[in-house]
């Protein structure tokens, strides 16, 4: 399935850092952080969401789980969970930041469809 916008999720315990990337733009947007409740995650769905749009979220298994997986296909939006050892590292690319993570993931895989 072909999709048109990828959303990154950097999970923590209380926040998510979120970015995306368009089909056909160079670089991924950091969106910024929204809090970790269904209501923030049911808000962001509904604020990307457009009729002829296709999403494909996607963020690093870890202790949240697959809570967040479940609620997105609930929504009728497919989610991959992905272990972050399958993330491709750049060289020099040591420094992790939550919004960098977020970028990273959405730039991977709209390069990767």
């Amino acid at each position: 399935m072909n999709y048109s916008t990828y959303v990154g999720l950097d999970v923590h315990k209380d926040s998510i850092s979120v970015a995306i990337a368009k089909v056909g733009r160079e670089e991924a947007e950091n969106l910024g952080n929204i809090i970790n409740k269904p209501e923030a995650i049911a808000k962001l769905v509904r604020r990307l969401r457009k009729p002829v749009e296709k999403l494909l979220f996607c963020y690093e298994v870890g202790p949240c789980g697959y809570v967040i997986y479940w609620q997105l296909k609930t929504m009728g939006v497919n989610c991959l969970v992905v272990a972050p050892s399958l993330i491709p590292q750049r060289p020099g690319e040591r420094i992790k930041t939550d919004r960098r993570d977020a970028r990273k993931l959405a730039r991977f895989y709209a390069a990767a469809n």
